[in-house]
């Protein structure tokens, strides 16, 4: 099915996912300005967000299964697989996050439907940001998702952790923004559009000079920020200890995949030929991935140990970036399933354990956990395993593809440092599994108030299945993601003129 942008209908039809979410969100708008006081209240604002969530992953899946492709150069929004793949990512990452928010928000007495409107507004910015062919798209996208964000990181109004961290998060994500702003202002300057594919050929041809090359390393610093890389990270610890549980999952999971998913399109397809972001990116991930781990191994709080390991998954994630060719995005794809599975199953175990923010639920506090509880102690071990890459585990298959991009490129230390990194990170994910299975409680009842909900329970085990079913048999992922990553390329009258950074 080719779509001509030119015609309203092919237009509207090129945006369907986005409209239907939209069209949900307004109708979650009225409902909640005329129901917003009872749990039930809250119930139904709920599902009706699993129906949202649902209706436009379906409608993801239609222009998927027609093979729906623009005509000639691509306007604002891109229609390509990888758009169709991260859209699936970011709605599958946020029907989950609201699974384990149901019994949350009734448990802490947060009985304000506006969250799911938010989490739905938050989760149309993502989609605009993947499917930005331009970089306004992205920057509305981006700002879209962060506003509803920095709500959300503050929704626990009785908490001062929370508002301190919606505090922290708007501050420093504004200042962010600016950056990316001001870069985007220079590129445009440097070319003259802001298009992607149209950045890309002017790239190509040499134009551009000094002003592109500082637009280029404006807008690395904004989505620095974005992704929680080192030493842009100064946020997200605090910020994902303050806010609740559920949000602090959303954040670890759909924000930095939707930050990831824009800035490898912006790297592709705009910048595929210049050689200066690919130095950067190196040092970037290097610095992240040791500088995560050696922060998260200091952590007593279960909370503020897995907010560093996001930090050390974004450096993971950043050695797929600077490989720079297509099987760099494919395991990209890979490498954020599974992340996002394994992050979204462990915050939930954490809601379950902890209460009023989970902040104070210390690594210890988890002993005995495999008694009293086998299964919430099996799926979180499954989680710490996954994180970890073990073999066996969705997680593992991640790393492993992200080793195999990287060599392919010539990045050889790039990959031996990931794999010490992976290594040392077991010194605060291999803890938690002692404490729950060979640590004794401190008491019988320590454990008794620990509850997940049947909607919580069902996105964990749909979490833990998936990193198992990925570890054993991640040839359909595989076949998914490679296909979304030839969909995202550079201009192809252009020749390549940059070499990837020596190692």
């Amino acid at each position: 099915m080719t779509l001509d942008f030119s015609s309203s209908g092919d237009l509207l039809l090129g945006l369907l996912p986005e409209l239907v979410l939209t069209a949900w969100a307004l109708v979650l708008l009225l409902f909640v300005a005329w129901r917003h006081q009872t749990v039930r209240d809250l119930r139904i604002a709920g599902w009706m967000t699993l129906a949202a969530l649902l209706s436009t992953g379906i409608a993801t899946w239609w222009l998927w299964y027609n093979m729906a492709q623009a005509a000639g150069l691509a306007g604002m929004v891109a229609v390509d697989d990888f758009r169709w793949v991260t859209d699936w990512l970011f709605l599958g990452g946020a029907g989950l996050t609201t699974l384990i928010s149901f019994a949350y928000l009734e448990r802490e007495q947060l009985v304000a439907p506006e969250y799911y409107i938010l989490l739905v507004f938050a989760t149309l910015g993502m989609m605009l940001m993947a499917g930005g062919e331009d970089l306004m798209v992205i920057f509305l996208g981006l700002e879209l998702m962060s506003i509803a964000v920095y709500v959300l990181a503050g929704f626990d109004r009785r908490s001062p952790r929370s508002a301190e961290a919606a505090l922290k998060y708007f501050l420093l994500g504004a200042f962010a923004s600016g950056f990316l702003l001001y870069g985007i202002a220079l590129i445009y300057g440097a070319t003259g559009t802001t298009n992607l594919s149209l950045i890309g050929i002017q790239v190509g041809i040499g134009s551009g000079g000094v002003m592109l090359t500082a637009g280029l390393g404006l807008l690395l610093v904004g989505f620095g920020f974005k992704v929680a890389a080192v030493p842009f990270h100064m946020w997200a610890p605090d910020v994902y200890d303050g806010a609740p549980t559920p949000v602090t999952a959303f954040m670890a999971t759909g924000v930095k995949a939707a930050a990831f998913a824009a800035l490898f399109r912006v790297l592709t397809e705009a910048f595929a030929h210049a050689g200066a972001w690919q130095e950067i990116v190196w040092w970037l991930a290097v610095v992240t991935m040791v500088g995560g781990n050696l922060l998260a191994l200091a952590q007593r709080s279960l909370k503020r140990m897995l907010a560093y390991s996001s930090v050390a998954h974004a450096g993971y994630l950043l050695v797929a970036v600077a490989s720079g060719k297509s099987a760099g995005t494919a395991a990209f794809i890979v490498y954020l399933v599974a992340y996002t599975l394994m992050s979204v199953g462990a915050f939930a175990v954490l809601a379950a354990k902890g209460r009023r923010g989970e902040s104070d639920v210390l690594i210890d506090d988890l002993a005995g956990l495999g008694t009293r509880r086998p299964w919430l102690a099996f799926a979180l071990a499954v989680c710490m395993l996954s994180l970890l890459g073990f073999p066996g585990t969705a997680g593992f298959i991640g790393k492993y593809y992200i080793l195999l991009a990287a060599t392919s490129a010539g990045q050889n230390v790039l990959a031996a440092i990931l794999v010490l990194a992976s290594v040392v990170s077991a010194g605060y994910y291999l803890p938690v599994i002692m404490a729950m299975y060979m640590k004794p409680e401190a008491s019988e009842t320590v454990h008794a108030e620990v509850h997940l909900g049947r909607l919580g329970e069902a996105a964990v085990a749909v979490a833990v299945a998936g990193l198992l079913v990925f570890g054993v048999w991640p040839n359909r992922l595989l076949d998914v993601a490679r296909t979304a990553a030839d969909s995202v390329h550079a201009p192809a009258s252009v020749p390549p003129r940059a070499a990837p950074p020596g190692s």
